[in-house]
Parts: C-alpha cells; structure tokens; sequence
C-alpha cells in the first residue's frame, strides 16, 4: 500500500494518489483532499467513495465468475440486523440530522422510539445495554441473530429501501449476497452466501474508535445514534490535522485493519 501526496498544496485541496490491494489485484486512485485542517469525519464521503469503489470491483468479480450480487432496493431483509457504525459515522449523521426540518425531524424521532421499544420488548435491548456481547463471539453472534428475528427495522428504512442511501454506513455497503433475496429473510436456517471482500473499510474505521475510547467496541448500534447525537460528542476532532496527514492515517489503519483473515477452522455457531 502506498500514498503519494504532492508537497506543493494549491488553492483549497490537493491530490493524493494511492493504491490499495483488492484481492488480488490493486485499485489505484487519486482523491481529492482538504490542504488545510481536517478531521477524520470530514473525510467521510471520501472514505465511502473509496468503499463503493471496492465493492463495485469486487460484486464486478463475483459477476464475473458466475455468482452475481443479488441484493436489490426493495429487499430490506438486512435492515433488521444489529447494524454497528463507527463514531465518525455517528457524528456525520449527527450532523446530517440537525440539517433536518423539525416535522421530518419528528417522524424520526419516532421510528427510532419504536425500535427501541420494540427491542425492549423482544428482550433484546438490555444485552446490547450490558455490553459484555462484544468480547465473546458466541454472545455477539446469538445476540445478532436475536435481534434479527425480533424484526426490528432500521429506523432509517422506508418501504423496504434505505432512505439514507448516499450516506449509508460502510458496514452496510459491505453487507454483499449472491444467494436468493428469500434466503435472507432467516438467515439461522436458510442458505446465505454472503461476499467476503478481500478489504472492509469499516474494519479501520472501528480500530480509531477503540484508540479513542479505549474500548474494545469503538462503535454504537445504529438504533442507539439519537441518544448518542445528544452528548454532542465529537471524536473526528481526535483524528485531525491537514486533509493529507489525517488520509495518510487513514490508509495506515487500512493496512494494519481492513485486510480480509481467512476464518479460522473452527466455525462460528450459525444458528
């Protein structure tokens, strides 16, 4: 992986040219940066750029060799899942959501009081509450998958599409299947081939949360981000600098995070 960013900054921005190893090919690309302060939120749509780069190269692939991506607007299957996003995401729809007239504003408030709710009464919200899931895969993989079956939606889905598609966590950018959009509907039991991307952006993302908070989440569930928005927290400031140093950071995080591991033997319980 290597970073070449010009010394001489023009103007307001200046280019970076890059490459990053896609299984087993690289994509280079050239991106265009803030040449005075930044923060690692700020960078966000460019990150995202990046990711929708290496899911288009890698669904291109998986086409390619006979299995296509068939997820599609209109199957919202995954927006019933635990969705975690990293703090950087959190604090850009933070900020996207104060944007928001209040009459709109209200009718979020509400969907997300609804999953809430309705994860309370699932039995559900308590456990991600005590946190204790995130150290232990077992723990982490039967909360997914109960949080799954309560059907909770993404307070975000409208009519079984997300209505916040352009700004979309990464974590769900990367949520790929090439099995029958029916399949998804129960996954503990149904058959779901799901796309392993040879590199997952999010994987870098979470690691600046956990050396910001040191904590092994570095994340929040999606469901919990109006509660979060209220602290008015904001960690990109932790992760700051000029738009080339805090990208270099960046692409650092990549190599040493966001590289596909093989899974080990032993396989996670399915169900």
């Amino acid at each position: 992986m290597c970073a070449d960013v010009p010394g001489e900054q023009v103007a307001y921005t200046v280019t970076a040219n890059f490459s990053l190893p896609v299984g087993d090919a690289a994509l280079n690309a050239s991106v265009q940066l803030p040449a005075g302060h930044a923060t690692l939120a700020q960078l966000l749509p460019i990150i995202q750029n990046l990711e929708n780069a290496i899911v288009e190269k890698v669904s291109s692939d998986t086409a390619a060799a006979g299995h296509p991506v068939s997820c599609r607007a209109g199957c919202g299957a995954c927006c019933r899942q635990l969705v975690p996003i990293n703090l950087f995401e959190a604090e850009a729809l933070a900020g996207w959501l104060a944007t928001l007239p209040e009459d709109q504003m209200a009718g979020v408030r509400q969907r997300f009081h609804r999953a809430l709710a309705a994860l309370q009464d699932a039995g559900v919200l308590d456990r991600i509450l005590d946190g204790s899931w995130t150290s232990d895969e077992k723990h982490s993989t039967q909360l997914a998958l109960d949080y799954f079956h309560a059907g909770v939606p993404c307070p975000f889905l409208d009519n079984e599409s997300c209505s916040i598609h352009p700004i979309r966590p990464l974590i769900c950018r990367e949520y790929l299947v090439t099995s029958p959009p029916a399949n998804c509907t129960n996954p503990s039991t149904d058959h779901v081939s799901g796309v392993q991307l040879p590199l997952r952006l999010s994987r870098a993302m979470f690691a600046f949360g956990q050396e910001i908070e040191q904590d092994r989440r570095g994340m929040i569930p999606l469901v919990f981000l109006l509660a979060w928005a209220e602290s008015g927290a904001r960690p990109g400031e932790s992760v700051a600098g000029t738009g080339p140093e805090v990208f270099k950071k960046f692409l650092d995080h990549v190599s040493r995070y966001a590289i596909f591991q093989p899974p080990r033997s032993e396989a996670a319980p399915s169900s």
